[in-house]
């Protein structure tokens, strides 16, 4: 006699929002994925080829309009030099929830920006941040990045020093 099993009905997870475009956090993974591949000034092309892909299907990625597996998660993680955690961290709370945000581009939308402040997307901040890294002495590294700091101040607050 067999044993008598409850079963719960299933609910079916979209891949898509509500509104038909990508799942936000499919686009949040996309942004960090490009994020994280333009700092360390790798071409789509060059990931696609270490990933065995096309760059097309990198740039679906990043879009978020296909969904990135856990396999291949891991493998970017091993190519990027972060673990897979990066790809979610940060992650606001609705875009969790799978809420799309007022005002978030979806699937079709050409100038797709990431969520939250863009100022770590330009391409000014990237050539920045890989130039610092460059300067191999660590004490040069170091007055840069204090100067930096200063400069960023309100002149308020520089003036009483």
């Amino acid at each position: 006699m067999k044993a008598a099993t409850a079963t719960r009905p299933r609910t079916k997870r979209s891949r898509r929002s509500a509104k038909g475009g990508p799942n936000p956090v499919d686009i949040y993974v996309g942004a960090r994925l490009r994020l994280r591949r333009t700092l360390l000034g790798i071409s789509q092309d060059k990931l696609g080829q270490a990933l065995g892909l096309t760059f097309q299907q990198v740039q679906k990625y990043e879009r978020g309009a296909n969904r990135i597996g856990s396999s291949r998660l891991y493998q970017l993680g091993l190519i990027l030099h972060v673990p897979v955690s990066y790809f979610f961290d940060e992650m606001p709370v609705d875009v969790a929830m799978g809420q799309r945000v007022p005002g978030a581009p979806g699937f079709g939308d050409q100038s797709q920006q990431p969520y939250g402040d863009d100022s770590l997307n330009r391409r000014e901040t990237l050539e920045l941040a890989r130039a610092y890294y460059r300067i191999t002495d660590p004490k040069v590294r170091k007055q840069l990045f204090e100067l930096t700091k200063s400069l960023s101040r309100p002149v308020r607050q520089r003036k009483r020093r």
